[in-house]
């Protein structure tokens, strides 16, 4: 007896069995990460920014179930470590740390940086901020923010503040001064921040802008005298201290906060930076990572991609006002 054999369940079978080839690279696929994650620091070991990158990187290892290796790429102002960050593969296995100087005032003052903050790079989150203080040296004989600028404005021309120099956060900041408290500071340019705080120690300079844990123990023994801060609301070491943002100055504060936050490469996946932000979200809850930021005047932040996105974009505005309305130029 002959059996008939149809077509219909032929075809059937050869269907099931090319879907099941499509189906196989999704089902191999592996979670991301599958193997460690690189995090590149555009600055020398040491630093702030250095520091910040390593407490997290430590405890996102632990979130992520990866290493998370910092890579230091110093060189060109941060130029260097952030555009190898920009043009790593968009995979989440390379990210990078950002900042204020990297991703606000290098792509609007250097001609040779070729980034563009909003487009090169996906925002993962900020890290952390380090409020900024503003002092003077004792033989202004000033106490307060009304005497400093009533001083000034009396005698302009005739005081000065230095920076890193010219082009960095630190000149921007004078340049803004000089044009939010109607000031006439004359701007010194120093190889370096510590030359910068030696010269205000020294008395070569009389007014200084730096981040508050660096100045704090010269407060603390009277070698400079504080008359505002840059900061989200006033220190808990500095009471009497007023924030430029109570003074009616809120651009200048927010310029002078310094930022540091988490960047990758732009087209990398959603999924792969909602997972790299969450990592960092729960390194940040961390009680010893916390305790560690407070030592270094550092707040946690973690915030989303979304938010984190409109500070870079606030930042870079409030660069571009400054470098248009002071006419600043750097070769």
């Amino acid at each position: 007896m002959t059996i008939p054999v149809t077509r219909r369940p032929v075809a059937a079978l050869a269907l099931a069995v090319l879907a099941g080839f499509a189906l196989q690279p999704a089902a191999a696929a592996e979670p991301y990460p599958a193997k460690p994650v690189k995090l590149i620091v555009p600055f020398a070991p040491g630093g702030s920014t250095d520091i910040v990158a390593r407490l997290v990187a430590d405890r996102m290892q632990q979130a992520l179930g990866q290493p998370v290796v910092v890579d230091n790429r110093a060189g060109a102002g941060g130029t260097i470590g952030a555009e190898a960050v920009a043009r790593a593969t968009p995979d989440g296995y390379t990210i990078g740390m950002g900042t204020v100087s990297t991703l606000a005032v290098n792509p609007v003052l250097l001609k040779a940086a070729r980034l563009d903050p909003l487009k090169d790079f996906a925002p993962i989150t900020a890290l952390a901020s380090i409020p900024s203080v503003f002092s003077t040296h004792p033989s202004l004989k000033v106490g307060n923010f009304k005497e400093f600028v009533g001083l000034v404005r009396s005698k302009p021309d005739q005081f000065t503040s230095g920076s890193p120099g010219t082009g960095s956060i630190g000149h921007l900041i004078i340049e803004a001064m000089n044009n939010d408290l109607q000031l006439q500071l004359r701007h010194i340019p120093y190889r370096g921040m510590s030359m910068v705080i030696n010269g205000a120690l020294a008395g070569e300079t009389q007014v200084l802008s730096d981040q508050y844990p660096s100045s704090a123990p010269f407060i603390k023994s009277g070698k400079l005298v504080p008359f505002a801060v840059a900061a989200d609301k006033r220190l808990a070491a500095l009471p009497n201290v007023p924030t430029l943002q109570e003074l009616g100055y809120p651009e200048l504060n927010q310029l002078a906060i310094t930022w540091f936050g988490l960047v990758a490469p732009a087209r990398t996946p959603a999924a792969v930076v909602a997972r790299l932000q969450a990592a960092a979200a729960e390194a940040l809850k961390d009680p010893v990572l916390q305790a560690k930021l407070r030592d270094m005047g550092a707040q946690p932040i973690g915030n989303s991609p979304e938010q984190f996105g409109a500070m870079i974009g606030a930042s870079l505005e409030r660069v571009r006002h400054v470098v248009q309305t002071r006419k600043i130029e750097v070769e």
